[in-house]
């Protein structure tokens, strides 16, 4: 039998759990507290866990990447958020080409960076 599933769910830690919560509620996403230092954060069928644990190398070292359908509309939308305005250490790039397609970058208060992303062949 070959595998087969319906998700696949990363785990990402945080500096500030409750800082971490309210960043990714105001970004967009829908929580689901799992116990009381674990969340399941979700947009439609695309989701993570976020833990109250913090391990500089593992967080300073945690990327996410985001594949969306319309990036410019994204990027907009999180700059309408006004994230970095209202979370310490908050970052977000520009569009920026690449050989494969296009992406911007977005840190989280703890440092987790997100690579939102579309494929040239998509």
């Amino acid at each position: 039998m070959k595998i087969s599933g319906k998700s696949i769910r990363t785990f990402i830690g945080s500096k500030n759990y409750t800082i971490s919560r309210e960043f990714y509620k105001d970004l967009g996403f829908e929580e689901v507290i799992t116990s009381e230092n674990m969340s399941y954060f979700y947009i439609e069928k695309f989701g993570f866990y976020l833990q109250d644990a913090y391990v500089k190398d593992w967080v300073d070292n945690s990327m996410i990447f985001f594949e969306v359908d319309h990036l410019e509309n994204t990027l907009k939308t999180i700059k309408d958020l006004k994230l970095t305005e209202k979370y310490k250490n908050v970052r977000l790039s520009k569009i920026v080409s690449k050989a494969w397609g296009y992406e911007f970058f977005l840190h989280d208060p703890s440092g987790v960076l997100w690579h939102f992303g579309k494929f040239k062949n998509n």
